[in-house]
Order: structure tokens, then sequence, then C-alpha cells
């Protein structure tokens, strides 16, 4: 059975991956002692997942797949962007509040937003990356109990946020699985 170390600390994320990869191995950072976190400082979610992918493939030696995900919302120039998780500081229910705010004067149509995830994976000093796009709007208010971070706030077409659906329904349209199962094909 393979390892593999999955760059994160999110059990959200981990529930997934291990139920994509059931003859792996998964471990997570949790697994570890706390040793020094890369910086992301990419320009793009695909530079930000390669860098922790070869950061911890180096630093654990094993089998690595990381993550860089967030939201670009066209009328704000692609805001958050990169820096999604890092724009504010509060919890995830302070920051979707504050966006919003942001968008509070803008009709539904303004308010399309992309969810962008880019899954890396690093084996045998090798990095191959994989990027998949969720479009929705970001909703008027916070609704929903299924899920974390932006789930809440994402609106599908349907009307539904990704926390008004199920576990089976949300992992249908995952950008996250989408990338993965691209990324399957590299072990």
């Amino acid at each position: 059975m393979k390892k593999i170390i999955i760059a994160t600390h999110n059990d959200g994320k981990l529930a997934m991956i291990k139920e994509l990869f059931p003859d792996h191995r998964i471990l997570s950072l949790n697994d570890f002692e706390y040793f020094v976190e890369p910086e992301e400082n990419g320009e793009t979610f695909e530079e930000n997942a390669i860098l922790k992918a070869k950061f911890y493939h180096q630093n654990l030696n094993e089998i690595c797949i990381a993550d860089d995900s967030g939201i670009c919302i066209p009328v704000l120039n692609n805001f958050p962007g990169v820096r999604t998780k890092r724009w504010f500081k509060g919890t995830d229910r302070e920051r979707n509040l504050a966006l919003i705010d942001k968008l509070k004067d803008f009709d539904k149509i303004d308010r399309k937003v992309n969810f962008i995830t880019a899954i890396a994976i690093a084996i045998n000093d090798t990095v191959i990356a994989e990027t998949e796009v969720l479009s929705g709007y970001i909703a008027d208010s916070p609704r929903g109990e299924n899920g974390f971070g932006f789930d809440e706030i994402f609106e599908l077409e349907n009307g539904k946020t990704l926390a008004e659906l199920t576990f089976d329904e949300k992992l249908e349209i995952s950008t996250r699985k989408k990338a993965l199962e691209k990324i399957k094909k590299y072990l």
C-alpha cells in the first residue's frame, strides 16, 4: 500500500481524499511533528500548490499531494484570488459576511464567482499539477450546514449553496475531486 502525504491540516479535505484513494495509506500534516511550513507566495493557485507539494516531498521524502484553492470574483478584479485565506483575519463566517458586504450593491449577475482548485503531486522529484474551476454566485446570506470555507455563500445555478448539498452531491461537482482524479493517473 503506497503512502501519500496530503499537505493539509483540514479534516474535510482529508476525508474526501481518503475516499478517492482507498488503496493508499493517506497521512496528513497532523501525523507529523511540527516544522516550518512554506510561504505561499505564488502568483497563481497552481504555483502555490506546486510550491507546497515540492516542499513536503523534499522534507518528508514521500509522495506528496498539495492543493491551493480559492475564489475569484470578476467584478472585483478577481479578488480575493490567491490571497483568499489571507485577505481577512477572522473566522470563515466573518470572512464570508465581509465578502457579502463588499457585493451588497451588485445584482446577482455581477456577483459571479469562480472557485478554483489546483492540485499538485510530487513523486520521484517530479511535480505535476491540475486545475479545475466551478462557477457560481456569491449568495446574499450564508446558508447551509454541510461544508467549510466559502461553501455557505457559494451559490450554484440551481439556487443552492455548496453547504446546502449532501456530501455526495458536493463530491459530484467538486473541483478538488475532479483535479484529484486527474492526479491519480500519475500514481
